[in-house]
């Protein structure tokens, strides 16, 4: 049977989804199951909740836990399926460092985990432990697929796909909601009639077709969209962009505005409102889902035995299919080797992939609108640039990517955005390798 290594597996709730649906799946349901992590409290509490699942199953998995850098290769060692879930530096510090000093330089944020200023210094703490993460497991399961779900996605998954030899597809959840979510607040109907087709790069693959029996639903998605901006409500950003580039993005308004230049200006301060726009929304979840955590923590960690319900996470799926050879699809993040012909072939793109015991083969989508693309290549510059950072331990990398960033140069000039970025590496510290 398969052994499944758990990166981060302190990341209890998600290691529940992951798991939990490993658990449940036939071809799965005996796996070697190994959690790794630095948290010996969190890495104790999620074996704790797993063993409880497993033991209501049947007891048919085999779960160790793997605590260090210490113990890290033989947490990977013969694995088959590498799943990554890991967040290098947390809430705090770094979390609350990539906010508070871009805010002092008149820089504002939503989110912070994709692109922009913050985007860029979580890959740039991130790739390092992946880098490590990558020759453990060329050495000890050079044949693992590797599943990463861990953020920035594309200049992580863009780097694993590049610059080491590991089998690498990342994985989100914004694929496989966008079209549910979209007919939902627009309140239209949705079923196993309705047909979709999305392509682009990470947080931002676009719509390109929505049918139900061969009836295009754009031209009533965009009627409806009209009348719902004319009211406040989540997705206003999202909606605005359809409106305008003529597609439905697949992340949410929040991660849109600040992937582009248009919506949080200081210039305009009235956007903020006009279009409801969450300003430090991550650092108040961060802070939700600790609260959260302690109310939670005894239902999962305490209980003998623990049920689960199967969810819609791709990473059970995409095991299943590699072991059982039937084929599943997924929206997955890959090497861009001429799917999209208008995008660079350098690039990280997520596009439909099907998967079996050959592997992810992803499939061919051709060029997109190039409005589409053009707005894809904003964020793609700012990502290529992230990378040869890592790659090169340069900090004009790091400046580059930074004056790309279609939110940052909107709001900064040169001078500004090259001081901050200083700021930002002084401030992480050991958190950041040595950059020249």
């Amino acid at each position: 049977m398969p052994k499944i290594t758990f990166m981060g597996a302190g990341s209890t709730v998600f290691a529940k989804n992951v798991l939990g649906d490993s658990m449940l799946t036939p071809s799965l349901q005996e796996s070697e199951i190994a959690l790794y992590d630095i948290d010996p409290k969190r890495l104790k509490e999620s074996e704790l909740m797993l063993s409880a699942i497993n033991r209501h199953l049947g007891n048919h998995a085999h779960i160790s836990a793997y605590l260090g850098v210490e113990n890290r290769k033989e947490a990977l060692r013969g694995a088959s399926y590498v799943v990554n879930a890991i967040q290098v530096g947390g809430y705090e510090p770094c979390t609350v460092t990539d906010f508070e000093i871009p805010k002092k330089f008149g820089l504002r944020q939503t989110i912070a985990d994709t692109l922009g200023i913050g985007g860029i210094f979580r890959a740039l703490r991130t790739i390092p432990v992946m880098r490590d993460f990558a020759r453990d497991m060329e050495e000890v399961c050079p044949d693992c697929w590797f599943l990463n779900y861990t953020n920035p996605m594309a200049m992580l998954t863009g780097y694993m796909l590049r610059e080491t030899g590991v089998k690498t597809v990342g994985l989100c959840h914004s694929v496989q909601s966008c079209v549910p979510g979209l007919l939902g607040e627009l309140g239209m109907e949705y079923d196993e009639k309705v047909q979709w087709k999305i392509a682009g790069i990470n947080h931002q693959a676009w719509l390109l077709e929505v049918t139900r029996d061969g009836r295009d639903l754009y031209p009533e998605i965009k009627a409806r969209a009209l009348e719902k901006n004319k009211e406040k409500h989540g997705d206003m950003v999202r909606l605005e962009l359809m409106r305008r580039f003529g597609y439905y993005v697949t992340e949410s308004s929040e991660h849109s505005s600040e992937y582009t230049p248009w919506f949080i200006k200081d210039r305009y301060p009235q956007n903020i409102e006009r279009w409801n726009i969450p300003l430090d929304e991550y650092p108040r979840r961060c802070v939700n889902q600790i609260a959260r955590w302690e109310q939670l923590r005894e239902e999962l960690t305490t209980k003998d035995e623990l049920e689960h319900v199967r969810t819609k996470e791709y990473a059970s799926h995409i095991m299943d299919a590699m072991e059982t050879n039937e084929i599943y699809k997924i929206g997955g993040n890959v090497l861009n080797t001429g799917l999209i012909t208008n995008l660079p072939q350098n690039a990280c793109v997520e596009v439909p992939c099907l998967v079996d015991k050959s592997g992810v083969t992803p499939t061919y989508v051709g060029a997109l609108p190039e409005q589409c693309a053009a707005v894809n290549r904003s964020n793609i510059n700012v990502q290529l640039l992230t990378i040869e950072a890592a790659r090169t331990h340069r900090k004009d990398y790091i400046y580059q990517a930074a004056l790309m960033d279609p939110h940052t140069s909107a709001e900064l000039d040169i001078d500004d955005t090259v001081a901050m970025c200083d700021a930002l590496i002084e401030a992480h510290g050991d958190w950041l390798e040595k950059y020249e």
